[in-house]
This record gives structure tokens, C-alpha cells and sequence, in this order.
């Protein structure tokens, strides 16, 4: 795998970074399924400095079903809210969120895509934060200045969903999602229940240990053991595109390379021609 910029970074290290003269850029996303109040806790209480960005409508994009929940937002739009957010070409951003991010990765994955190679992840996200008394701001932040950044996509690899389902026989196609969801016993808001034909359970909350990434060596265990190992053909999709994110950068500080599908399981469940596996493969 070639050579990464750092994935996370620590409390005490962004804490030091926003000291030094020139900070890095910083992006509050919180956000959960079920939780429409990101920005309400934002406003109630972040990291100074931080800008808000909104999941759903600056990080995604709008389409057919068959396209899922979370597509990716067109890379001119992305581009207007990068520099609203202050990112010039070459500046470092740190993202963050409340939930061991789970959310804020989609940040981290979708920016690198969009040819910025310095952003890192909160390591443990605000409650890190608040566990070290770091000093706290609420209200609305915006950027100090307009920034001047110019986007371009494909620089990480996603799949499609004709991708997916050749990868889940000739290489290995993760499915980040909750166990229950993989094997088709619950389906709380996508078109069907079940998995894609082939695809691994890897629930994604198991990345984490007390909100922070395990350690490399531990992640390197886990994937081993659902037969994922270094220079195999990876991808990974969760329901839409949001927690696969995070498996991805899971498997990056693993040292193994992976392909998001961005459509993932809501893109995959709404065309009727695919087919739906359940319960636990082999």
C-alpha cells in the first residue's frame, strides 16, 4: 500500500495544531441516523474554530433511489462548500464528530477523493475532546475567509453496483452495517432486507474500542479473520455510503486499501434486479 498522510490525529494533538501558526481547517460533522440535531449539539457546544457541515446536504448529493440515500454530491458543489469552509489548495483539515467517526469519516473519505491529501479524523471525536477539559465554544462559527480550494474527484476508488457484486466473487466486498441488518432480521429504512450475494459481515462499530480506532496491529487481526489480508481487492458499503467510510479508513490504518460503494445497500435494495441474500454466508 503506498504511503498515507495520518488518519487521526489525538485531543492533544489538534489542541497543539490550532496553537501553531497555521491551523488547520476545522469541520464539526455530527451527525447520526435518527438524530436530526447535529447542528443543535454544534451550536450548544464544539471545538473553537470548528464549522458545521451538514452531512446530508454538503456531503451528499441528490438522485434516483437506485443511486441510495448519501450519493456523492457533485464535485462543483462540494468544491463551493470547501472554500465556505475556508480550505485553500494544500491546507490541512481536521474532521470531527460525537460518535467515534462514524459520521465525520465520510468528510475524511470524500475530501481525499476530492484531491485534498492532508485530512485527518478527531481520534474519539468531541467526547476526546471533552475528556482532556480542552476549552469549548458555542454558537455559530463561519470560516475567517472565503478559501480558494479547486476540487477534483476519483482520487480514492469507489465501486458501482455492477463493481460490488463482481468484487464479492473475485475479491472481498465488506458489508459495514450491523450484524442484524446484514442477515436480513431487520431493515429499519432501506426498500429490502439482506445483503449483497457474497458479501462479509464486518459491522463497522467493531473498528472501535471505548469511541477511539483500535490499534493498526488489532485491526490487522480483525480483517484477517474475515479473510481480508494485505494486497487483496477490497470494498466495503454500509446502508448509504456514510459508515463505509469509516471501514475504509479502518482498513487503511490496517495498511490494507478498499473501494467505497457509494450507493451501498439503499442504492443496492431499490433496483429490483438485484438480488438479496440473508442470513449469515458460508
Amino acid at each position: 500500500m503506498a504511503a498515507m498522510p495520518e488518519i487521526v490525529i489525538t485531543a492533544a494533538g489538534l489542541s497543539q495544531a490550532l496553537e501553531s501558526s497555521n491551523p488547520p481547517v476545522l469541520l464539526d460533522v455530527r451527525w447520526a441516523l435518527g438524530d436530526p440535531d447535529g447542528h443543535l449539539h454544534y451550536l450548544d457546544a464544539h471545538i473553537p474554530g470548528a464549522v458545521f457541515v451538514d452531512l446530508a446536504t454538503e456531503l451528499a448529493g441528490h438522485g434516483e433511489p437506485t443511486d441510495g440515500r448519501h450519493p456523492l454530491p457533485r464535485i462543483d458543489d462540494l468544491q463551493e462548500s470547501a472554500r465556505r469552509w475556508g480550505i485553500d489548495a494544500g491546507t490541512a483539515v481536521v474532521v470531527y464528530d460525537a460518535t467515534g467517526n462514524m459520521a465525520a469519516a465520510r468528510a475524511w473519505w470524500l475530501l481525499r477523493w476530492a484531491g485534498l491529501a492532508d485530512v485527518t479524523m478527531l481520534d474519539g471525536g468531541f467526547p476526546a475532546w471533552e475528556r482532556e477539559e480542552l476549552p469549548v465554544a458555542s454558537g455559530e462559527e463561519s470560516a475567517r475567509r472565503a478559501g480558494t480550494v479547486t476540487l477534483s474527484g476519483g482520487h480514492l476508488p469507489v465501486l458501482s453496483a455492477d463493481d460490488a457484486a463482481e468484487l464479492s466473487t473475485t475479491g472481498v466486498l465488506l458489508d459495514a452495517r450491523a450484524g442484524e441488518r446484514y442477515r436480513g432480521e431487520v431493515e429499519p429504512i432501506d426498500p429490502r432486507a439482506g445483503h449483497v450475494p457474497g458479501a462479509v459481515s464486518a459491522p463497522t462499530s467493531e473498528n472501535l474500542v471505548d469511541g477511539l480506532f483500535a490499534s493498526p496491529e488489532d485491526l490487522r487481526k480483525r480483517f484477517h479473520t474475515l479473510g481480508v489480508h494485505t494486497g487483496d481487492t477490497v470494498g466495503v458499503y454500509c446502508g448509504s455510503g456514510v459508515t463505509a467510510a469509516h471501514e475504509v479508513a479502518a482498513l487503511a490504518l490496517a495498511g490494507i486499501d478498499a473501494a467505497l460503494f457509494p450507493g451501498s445497500w439503499s442504492a443496492w435494495s431499490s433496483d429490483p434486479a438485484r438480488p438479496v441474500a440473508t442470513g449469515v454466508e458460508g
